[in-house]
């Protein structure tokens, strides 16, 4: 009998499959929104700390651990001060570092931030868990105006080897501040990494130095275009100063000790954080707006299961007869309630695995377009446990709910159904 009770509910719902789509729909939207929001935010935290694996700390001005992180890491923002070229010198010549990554931060091309560092870039940084960057084509930079760009940057401006670029300075938009006198040449393009690396611009800190000089004042000086290339490559194109140190120790033991040190030392003010626990901090702060984003999707789902009982409700007065003749046909009335909860159950369900589906085709749409806006790939997509028991959880509510409606039911008397009132 159980196995007709459902094959009832099901052919009832499709007798109301107008009501019943909408109903569906309606669950399936509140669904998708909580399972958005929680794959998106479970995601992204996934795709920030597979950014960069194995560096131990990272030193810059003391401009506050997050924003350090965001624009050393994942070229968010820009720093507000520098440290100068001895002051990294004497980091890289502690005893307890094994190496260091210098960086160079502030010009653009065409949106794509400019990275100036050295071949211990491509050495040391890692990511998703220890990955080394590997070329898909080409080779490092050997000359100052040569540069190694990420697998987005050859994608959307269809570079490849040979192709050249002009920098521009800052991060605005080109024009009178481009280096138009001193294009760079790609010698090698970066595999793909998912992380901030795929839209970026990596060039020799000396290259970084000689764009610059006759840009002193921060604009481009009236004397520039009197200096040769030649009179460039004999100038001392040692950097000043640079924007942040990527560090990595000889024993992590020494973690704590060593991050004291550069931020107790004498002479100028360091900022040295460690990058898990600045990730930490970031997913405090956006710990609030996650939570309430998760609050409010849990309301909507609540909102979806109400039109489950509004649509059997609104439908009750109209099948007071067809539930009269399965009555009268024999059917008991736990077999009437049971056809209720069972239209209730089906129209969860179908809501809760059209929730699902839409949700997946919404990230396989929007992982795309995050990655290249951002340069971060969401991790941990596809259907997961979470979902499971989700669409557990709302047919389970679904189904009680759906005891309401059939308690209603139940109180229909034989002769009420064969006497409609109207």
């Amino acid at each position: 009998m159980g196995f007709s009770i459902l094959g009832l509910a099901w052919r009832s719902l499709m007798n109301r499959r107008g009501s019943a789509l909408l109903t569906i729909l309606a669950v399936a939207l509140s669904v998708a929104l909580f399972l958005g929001v929680d794959k998106v935010r479970n995601g992204a935290r996934a795709g920030f700390d597979n950014t960069i694996s194995g560096t131990d700390l990272i030193v810059g001005a003391p401009t506050g651990q997050i924003n350090l992180l965001l624009y050393s890491v994942f070229r968010l923002g820009s720093a507000t001060a520098e440290i100068r070229w001895d002051t990294y010198e004497d980091i890289a010549g502690r005893d307890d570092v094994a190496w260091t990554i210098p960086l160079s931060l502030g010009d653009n091309h065409r949106g794509f931030r400019v990275v100036g560092t050295n071949e211990s870039y491509f050495e040391h940084y890692k990511h998703g868990g220890g990955t080394a960057l590997r070329l898909a084509d080409g080779a490092q930079f050997s000359d100052i105006y040569e540069a190694v760009i990420g697998a987005d940057v050859a994608e959307e401006l269809d570079y490849s080897i040979g192709s050249e670029l002009v920098l521009t300075h800052g991060l605005g938009a080109g024009g009178l501040t481009d280096h138009e006198d001193k294009p760079f040449v790609v010698t090698g393009v970066l595999a793909k990494t998912g992380t901030p690396v795929d839209r970026s611009i990596h060039i020799p800190l000396e290259g970084v130095t000689a764009i610059h000089v006759g840009w002193e004042s921060g604009t481009r000086s009236p004397f520039a275009d009197t200096i040769s290339e030649e009179m460039i490559r004999g100038f001392d194109l040692t950097p000043k100063s640079i924007t942040a140190v990527f560090v990595g120790l000889e024993q992590r033991g020494t973690l704590l000790r060593t991050q004291r040190a550069l931020n107790t030392q004498g002479g100028e003010p360091l900022l040295a954080i460690i990058p898990g626990v600045a990730l930490g901090e970031l997913w405090q702060v956006t710990g609030i707006v996650e939570r309430a984003l998760i609050a409010v999707s849990v309301f909507v789902i609540a909102v979806g299961l109400v039109s489950v009982l509004t649509s059997i409700l609104t439908s009750l007065n109209e099948r007071r007869r067809e539930m009269a003749i399965l009555r009268a046909t024999g059917a008991r009335p736990g077999h009437i309630f049971f056809l209720m909860v069972a239209e209730a159950a089906m129209l969860g369900f179908c809501g809760a695995i059209a929730g699902v589906l839409l949700v997946q085709l919404g990230l396989l749409i929007a992982g795309p377009i995050l990655s290249s806006a951002y340069g971060i790939s969401i991790g941990g997509l596809g259907i997961s446990a979470v979902d499971g028991w989700t669409v557990l959880a709302v047919s389970g509510a679904a189904t009680l709910i759906g005891t309401i409606p059939a308690v209603m039911a139940l109180r229909r008397s034989l002769a009420d159904g064969l006497t409609v009132k109207l």
